[in-house]
């Protein structure tokens, strides 16, 4: 996780909440959380930078509606991302 962007993390985070999310869906509940309004020029391409990574798998609900899912490397670097942060930080339970 240490390659992507604050924005990226979270968008991993959001996804791997929910159920094969929408873009849409990823951009409602990031925009209800950090309470911003995210922009389609700024969430795509980031999603796509999860999806060549391998951390975010693309797929189609339709022709219209792509969804994604986290991968197993995603849902593994949300964990490794996790204890790196419960180990450095006095705030975080064990």
């Amino acid at each position: 996780m240490f390659g992507l962007t604050g924005f990226q993390r979270d968008l991993l985070v959001v996804a791997s909440g929910l159920e094969k999310p929408s873009g849409q869906e990823i951009k409602d509940q990031i925009q209800e959380t950090i309470e911003t309004e995210v922009k389609h020029g700024r969430l795509y391409p980031n999603l796509d930078t999860l999806v060549e990574r391998g951390l975010l798998e693309k797929g189609q609900h339709d022709r219209r509606t792509n969804y994604y899912q986290v991968t197993e490397k995603g849902s593994l670097t949300i964990q490794e991302q996790l204890e790196w942060m419960q180990s450095q930080s006095k705030a975080l339970p064990a």
